[in-house]
């Protein structure tokens, strides 16, 4: 049987990854993508993901991220996908690739959003050398993820919970199928 696939998305500072993470954990088989991972596994030519730049580069993770997450979902393990995930990546999600012979998981898209200066708060206090913690492309990526249309309904506010309030309202949702996405 195949297994859902979990798109956990926001801002840097949201608190993806950490809920990502304890999310994962809680299912029997899990498995958990953190997306950050597969922008750092290019090793040169790579162009920050957050620069305008970046859309071709992107749209090539996202491609390799979603056949990662189908074939996990198809070996049975609950897929938790942690990364900036807007409505503009999601067509790589909702239709199945001609050529991988994956059966289409059901998606969950979850959008966990605090205000725009506590993402903000947040991610310039996270202690990973790594961690984008700049002004700017911290709050621009805030405001692509901002109005999500007909997606909003999909949003967890965050803004004054902690990582325990947030993971279970994360598991509400899922466990209620009320974030989930249906193709056309």
């Amino acid at each position: 049987m195949v297994a859902d696939v979990i798109l956990l998305t926001g801002s840097p500072g949201s608190g993806k990854t950490t809920i990502a993470r304890s999310l994962a954990s809680g299912f029997p088989t899990s498995v958990h993508l953190h997306t950050d991972d597969f922008w750092r596994a290019i090793v040169s030519g790579g162009i920050a993901p957050y620069l305008p730049a970046s859309d071709a580069q992107n749209h090539t993770v996202m491609t390799v991220v979603q056949r990662a997450a189908w074939a996990y979902a198809a070996g049975g393990f609950v897929t938790v996908v942690d990364g900036i995930i807007g409505p503009w990546m999601l067509p790589h999600f909702q239709r199945p690739s001609a050529h991988d012979g994956l059966t289409a998981p059901r998606i969950h898209y979850v959008v966990l959003r605090a205000s725009r200066a506590e993402s903000l708060r947040r991610a310039q206090a996270r202690a990973s050398p790594d961690a984008l913690v700049d002004e700017v492309p911290v709050t621009e990526l805030w405001d692509q993820l901002a109005d999500l249309g007909a997606l909003e309904s999909h949003v967890i506010d965050t803004t004054a919970h902690g990582p325990d309030e947030t993971l279970a309202a994360v598991r509400r949702a899922v466990s209620g199928e009320q974030f989930l996405l249906h193709r056309g």
